[in-house]
């Protein structure tokens, strides 16, 4: 299994609706095939120094291996996204591990 694990940060100004726009086009990453599990989400409630609650939505992705993780790095609706959602964040991290 291949673990995707992405973070974002939406600039200071995203309004509310920009947000449920973001994260309803993050949602249709789930229909790529080779997607194996999938969560949007975020920050948590939890309140401990080690928890970063800073960025604004989470995007945790599994794969079966490397070649499903590339399949969805190249799929139209991943590409799609990001063309439409790019101009909304000011930051993403990625953690990715096998």
């Amino acid at each position: 299994m291949l673990a995707h694990h992405v973070l974002f940060w939406l600039k200071a100004d995203t309004t509310e609706e920009q947000k449920a726009a973001f994260r309803k086009s993050l949602e249709t990453l789930e229909k790529v095939e080779s997607v194996k599990a999938f969560h949007v989400g975020t920050p948590s409630s939890i309140d401990r120094a080690v928890v970063d609650t800073s960025y604004t939505f989470s995007l945790v992705i599994f794969f079966e291996d490397m070649a499903g993780h590339d399949l969805y790095q190249v799929h139209p609706l991943h590409t799609g996204f990001l063309d439409e959602c790019r101009a909304y964040f000011e930051k993403v991290i990625i953690y990715d591990s096998i």
